[in-house]
């Protein structure tokens, strides 16, 4: 199994803009790095074991009954506009009881599972780099490590970016127009898979 076309992978995939980049760059800004620190494991360590759950067995099971996979994909588009309209109407004043709290770990790698770019992320890396001749858990192990190993830098610098852009957005009107400018990015990342689904129905 051969590492580096893989670990290219995961790096091109996991610093690319998307919902997790999208809700840990805002929680930086919102709520700084500290508190956000349970979101960003969430992610790490959420993501890599979604893939251990796809390659070992879900994927069969979807593949066989594809009504659970659109349900789950229906649900995570709509969570995902929900959370952009959450965004876009937080409070833009820090260290307020009245603020939207941070993800906490549970939430984050849960979310994982609603998250349409990590199902595509999952799915891919798990087609194109699995090979039939050699054993499959031994290499969904191994994507799955590599995605913790180098996506995990990838998440901390949108966090770090989130908490440098804090400074810079301390005014209340600034930071109202960051938060709407966030929902509308994740709202965009959102397109590609709702136009898909519209062309399905679609005539």
């Amino acid at each position: 199994m051969d590492v580096w076309p893989i670990l290219l992978f995961v790096v091109s995939t996991a610093i690319t803009p998307g919902p997790n980049n999208i809700m840990i760059l805002t929680s930086g800004v919102n709520h700084g790095w500290r508190k956000s620190i349970p979101h960003l494991l969430g992610i790490d360590i959420g993501f890599p074991l979604m893939v251990i759950a796809i390659g070992l067995g879900l994927a069969g099971v979807f593949s066989a009954y594809p009504i659970f996979q659109n349900i789950i994909k229906y649900l995570g588009i709509s969570y995902l506009l929900y959370l952009s309209y959450l965004i876009a109407t937080s409070t833009t004043v820090v260290a307020t009881d009245k603020q939207r709290p941070p993800f906490s770990f549970v939430q984050a790698a849960l979310f994982q599972w609603l998250n349409p770019k990590a199902w595509i992320m999952a799915i891919g890396a798990v087609a194109s780099f699995t090979h039939a001749d050699q054993a499959l858990h031994w290499q969904v192990l191994t994507i799955a490590a590599l995605y913790f190993i180098a996506g995990t830098p990838c998440t901390v610098s949108w966090l770090l970016a989130g908490q440098l852009l804090r400074r810079w957005l301390n005014r209340a009107q600034a930071r109202r127009w960051f938060n709407y400018t966030m929902a509308g990015l994740l709202v965009l990342s959102l397109l590609p898979a709702i136009v898909e689904e519209l062309s399905r129905w679609l005539p």
